[in-house]
């Protein structure tokens, strides 16, 4: 019995020593080397400067990060970054008619009045929306950067057509995929994101419409991802993590936007669930937790 039970001690051993490892979970650190990892900054870090402002790019850009600029038309025809459909927000002590007035409603003469930094403090008083012709400017003095460009209310050939010396430098972004498909077509050089949120049903239907077109004309992807009070995610970290196996087998940058959340744990524990990018409004904070999470 001795013997038999050696022997058999011995083939437990053997299998124990032939069973295949558990896989590895894809881990950013391991495929994209730290200077390349790509943070988007929410309204083009919005929250350490006047949203939209040259001055909010340039902290995005200090830090190594892609702002995002929103873009509309004005009266008289100019595309220019503002976010909100109209004016309340950024111009409190405006008159209640203007509060109701947005882009769209003024000329760029008109437009380039407004001060957009008083709402945020006396230090950033006189701070003034910023035209497509001024980022296009810029990205031509840097080659280096990049901008994402949030569609609200353009027209694709004309910006196309105002865009085209720096194509390669654009990400343009909608939670509308006939938008990307159309951009595609005007701008092939030029690379996209897709956001979307809602749901772990509700993504997981739309994924799998865009799984069935094999992610034509999408570069990018961005999950919106809420942050419980208690740390869970909605959606699940299952999810995120399968989303993220689903999306690399198409080549298809994977990046999430933890909504509202400046917590560098949080940045630390959607990287562990393999997700390549991050979208936030707190670049500072990101840019750190990044740094952090690649000096383990």
């Amino acid at each position: 019995m001795m013997i038999g039970g050696f022997l058999l001690g011995n083939l437990f051993a053997m299998a124990a020593q032939q069973k295949p490892a558990p896989a590895k979970t894809w881990n950013l650190r391991d495929h994209v080397p730290r200077q390349e990892v790509i943070i988007n900054v929410h309204r083009g870090a919005g929250v350490l400067a006047p949203e939209s402002s040259i001055e909010a790019f340039e902290i995005a850009w200090g830090l190594n990060a892609i702002p995002e600029a929103d873009v509309r038309t004005t009266r008289d025809g100019v595309i220019v970054s503002f976010h909100d459909g109209d004016f309340a927000r950024i111009l409190p002590h405006a008159s209640e008619e203007m509060k109701k007035k947005g882009i769209r409603d003024l000329t760029c003469e008109e437009v380039m009045t407004l001060d957009i930094g008083a709402w945020k403090g006396a230090p950033f008083a006189g701070q003034r929306v910023l035209t497509l012709s001024a980022i296009v400017g810029t990205l031509k003095a840097y080659p280096e950067r990049r901008v994402y460009i949030d569609i609200k209310n353009v027209d694709f050939e004309q910006l196309a057509r105002e865009t085209e010396g720096v194509h390669p430098q654009l990400i343009v972004a909608s939670t509308n995929y006939d938008e990307l498909k159309r951009w595609k077509e005007v701008a092939p050089r030029s690379f996209t994101l897709h956001w979307m949120g809602g749901s772990e049903a509700e993504l997981s239907e739309r994924l799998d419409r865009l799984e069935k077109e094999r992610f034509r004309a999408i570069d990018q992807l961005q999950i919106h991802v809420r942050v419980g009070k208690d740390g869970a995610f909605s959606p699940g970290g299952d999810f995120l993590l399968r989303t993220g196996e689903r999306l690399r087998k198409h080549d298809v940058h994977y990046q999430v936007f933890p909504w509202e959340c400046n917590d560098a744990t949080v940045f630390q524990r959607l990287m562990d669930l393999g997700v390549a990018g991050l979208a936030t409004d707190y670049p500072d904070v990101t840019v750190q937790a990044v740094t952090d999470y690649y000096a383990r």
